[in-house]
């Protein structure tokens, strides 16, 4: 019997690509789909698909694809994110949602027991010890979707306790390796979407130019693997064609090396983390001919350290640096605030919330709301 699928955030990268992987297997059944505010492009896919049930976060566009859609149901806002999660039926929930709005459908799919194929980075990020405690009282399995953390959980898999010394995390460096921080006053948002090797939305291509997304990940993978801050390390690695690395206790490494083709990650979550067949072509190692490893210049890009001191601080800090970095950021694309200016914008958002104890979601909120009002001001006093 087909596993039964709902999609959330099917119109972005993540999710079209997703689309393509379940038209290739007949394990999935899919029963739903979600976006932010991409109405058209949901409805056809919703068309496409066969699928009844669709849900809008933007509660505008949810009304506009009612009218044009009287084919199945469309709910609306978050409340009806939610509703389609619980209502679902679903089997497993790919969570391909951007930014913090992904932790609120994240929790309800743990809640409902539901399995989760987590591309949204930022509901172990923002929720952390809290998802994480979720998930185990109610038994739903968290296998993420993101080519290093896959590359991890499948190194990971089979190695008793005690044998895993260090995880280490590889990054591309973004548009802007090599450059120092006074080279990246004044680059343009152009610039920063211009990244090397893989096709995000703005949101995560920014991210890779800050360094950002490495910090996240960082935390990603403390919550998924259990390993402390202290034995994960991050490195620059331009081909990005090794996606993860372990070191075992006994000195040996081993090393996850394949295409860099999103649909790799996104197949084996969605098929209970086994690798199936797929239209990708192997690597040719005579053709790749190098891999070249670096260390990241943090004094370049202080997002990193930034991401690192959130997470050893604990409590509200990591909710706190996440909203602070998306206010900076789309601050950014909307040209008010320089490249420089993310970093900073975070760290005195950072400085004037200190973490505090997270003892509920609601707690998480509240640190989110507020980390958002500060950054605000901060870019409205930081010019461009």
């Amino acid at each position: 019997m087909p596993k039964r699928l709902l999609i959330l955030g099917s119109t972005g990268s993540i999710g079209t690509q997703a689309l393509d992987v379940l038209r290739r297997s007949e394990e999935l059944e899919l029963i739903g789909l979600s976006a932010e505010r991409s109405w058209e492009a949901l409805v056809e896919q919703a068309r496409a698909h066969g699928v009844k049930r669709i849900a809008l976060v933007d509660e505008r566009a949810a009304a506009r694809a009612a009218e044009a859609w009287t084919d199945g149901e469309v709910l609306g806002g978050p409340e009806g994110l939610v509703r389609l999660v619980v209502e679902s039926g679903a089997d497993l929930v790919l969570n391909a949602l951007v930014g913090s709005a992904g932790l609120g459908p994240t929790v309800a799919t743990l809640g409902e027991g539901i399995d989760l194929a987590l591309a949204n980075k930022e509901s172990l990020v923002v929720g952390g010890e809290l998802v994480s405690a979720l998930a185990e009282a109610t038994g739903a399995q968290i296998v993420p979707v993101d080519s290093e953390h896959t590359a991890l959980h499948q190194l990971l898999a089979g190695q008793p306790p005690g044998s895993v010394e260090r995880l280490t995390i590889t990054a591309s460096g973004g548009p802007f390796r090599g450059r120092t921080r006074a080279q990246l006053d004044g680059v343009t948002v152009e610039q920063a979407l211009m990244h090397p090797t893989w096709t995000m939305g703005s949101m995560n291509t920014i991210g890779s130019a800050t360094l950002m997304n490495k910090g996240l990940e960082l935390m990603e993978a403390h919550h998924l693997f259990g390993t402390p801050y202290e034995r994960i390390d991050v490195v620059v690695h331009p081909q990005s064609l090794v996606h993860g690395l372990v070191q075992l206790a006994d000195g040996a490494m081993l090393a996850h090396i394949g295409p860099r083709d999103m649909r790799v990650a996104i197949s084996y979550a969605l098929h209970g983390g086994e690798s199936v067949e797929l239209p990708i072509a192997p690597l040719n190692l005579v053709s790749v001919g190098e891999l070249t490893f670096e260390e990241v210049d943090e004094d370049a890009f202080p997002c990193l350290g930034l991401a690192r001191a959130a997470a050893q601080a604990g409590g509200t800090a990591p909710c706190v640096l996440n909203a602070a970095n998306e206010v900076a950021v789309y601050a950014f694309i909307e040209g008010r605030l320089a490249f420089n200016g993310i970093p900073a914008v975070i760290e005195r958002t950072l400085s004037a919330l200190p973490a505090a104890p997270v003892r509920a979601f609601e707690s998480l909120y509240e640190a989110d709301r507020e980390a958002r009002e500060v950054a605000g001001e901060a870019v409205a006093s930081a010019g461009i």
